[in-house]
């Protein structure tokens, strides 16, 4: 029907000998009639598709009456709207003169074409109800047979419904074992052709598809760290958390928990000590402004404790002040340790001594102080080097 629709197009442009006629496709209410002559088709088409295809399904053998009723009742249709649009190009090459008047005409188009393009839409409306009359049958004819099944299905005996362990597991019920019995009987015990559970196949499965990925990743491409990398990463970030953790807690020294140091700690606690303390004891501890601090006696206490206190919160009446705000902990422990390194060096031009004679108590060996290693002194205008030996 389309192409034979598609055909009449050239004959719209044409008229009979004389003047060019006046096209019938340039009327808009002839387009409007086509356009819903075409469509009416088309729900008529899709219509008898659907009737026949229902019929098929629901109806069984009755379906081949209503299929072949449906069949011809569409093609009887078709028939009579081809027909009528085989007729209907002819009229659209009508010019207006060929027409007649000006009043033989409704909204510019030929009465006799308007007519029979009305037609056509009534025709395809009439089939379009009847195709819908027939679905409704089909539907309720199905409805009948549904209510039929569900209640033999009532009568029929229930089948054991399987449960979701029998399904992960796939048990073969007592019934079916004959099927897949081996023959094998051992004491009683008969060997069974079970095939193995889909949880454990699945497993199987996925661990498969792990390796794979895990022998790509660790030894093909290596994207991802081996076991010996990850123990070096684990142990990096670990003196990396030690060594976080140690300047927390070293900060939180004071004149009671302050021990004496290695020689790391001593040779900063030499550059502070040039850097801030020198200027009044001496760049080698041998007094000046302050006391000597290499030899034996002592104002405030020659223990590390009593040095660490000492240099926290000085001695203002005496001229010593409190470095407690400029120093962190560490740094005054870095220094306390350094003055108990240079015990006994003995430099040049050392002052006279000042306080009480202090010695070690043997009774401090069994604590956890470093013993302090005199550094060696090379000359009164060189900095102070802690000797290797102390290393």
């Amino acid at each position: 029907m389309l192409i034979l629709l598609s055909a009449t197009v050239p004959v719209f442009a044409k008229g009979a000998a004389g003047p060019a006629p006046v096209s019938s496709l340039e009327n808009p209410l002839a387009i409007t009639l086509l356009i819903i002559i075409f469509a009416l088709a088309l729900i008529l088409a899709l219509l008898a598709w659907v009737v026949n295809g229902a019929a098929g399904v629901f109806l069984g053998k009755l379906a081949k009456k209503s299929d072949s009723h449906g069949s011809s009742s569409s093609s009887i249709i078709g028939s009579v709207i081809i027909l009528l649009m085989l007729v209907s190009p002819a009229l659209f090459a009508q010019d207006a003169t060929a027409a007649g008047a000006a009043s033989a005409s409704i909204a510019g188009l030929d009465k006799a074409t308007f007519f029979i393009m009305l037609g056509i839409i009534g025709i395809e409306l009439i089939g379009i109800l009847y195709l819908l009359y027939n679905l409704q049958l089909l539907i309720r004819a199905e409805k009948v047979k549904e209510v039929v099944l569900e209640e033999a299905a009532v009568q029929a005996p229930k089948a054991p419904v399987e449960t979701w362990w029998s399904k992960l597991n796939r048990f073969k019920p007592v019934e079916q074992e004959a099927d897949i019995d081996l023959g094998h009987d051992y004491d009683g015990i008969r060997e069974l052709d079970n095939k193995l559970p889909p949880w454990w196949l699945y497993g199987f499965y996925l661990t498969i598809i792990f390796g794979l990925i895990y022998l790509w990743r660790f030894q093909v491409t290596h994207t991802a760290p081996s076991s010996k990398e990850e123990y070096q990463i684990a142990m990096n970030e670990a003196a990396a958390q030690q060594e976080e953790y140690l300047k927390k807690s070293a900060n939180k020294v004071d004149e009671n928990s302050v021990v004496m140091l290695d020689a790391k700690g001593i040779s900063a606690g030499q550059a502070s000590y040039v850097a801030s303390c020198a200027a009044c004891h001496g760049k080698l501890g041998e007094g000046g402004v302050g006391p000597n601090l290499t030899d034996d006696y002592w104002i405030h206490g020659g223990k590390i404790n009593d040095i660490f206190k000492t240099i926290k919160y000085g001695y203002p009446e005496k001229g010593m002040r409190a470095w407690k705000d400029e120093f962190s902990p560490v740094k005054i422990a870095e220094m306390a340790s350094f003055i108990k390194s240079i015990h006994g060096t003995n430099p040049p031009n050392g002052k006279e001594k000042q306080g009480d004679l202090y010695s070690e108590s043997a009774a401090t060996s069994d604590s956890t102080a470093v013993t302090p290693t005199a550094p060696t002194i090379s000359s009164p205008k060189d900095s102070l080097m802690v000797d290797k030996s102390a290393k």
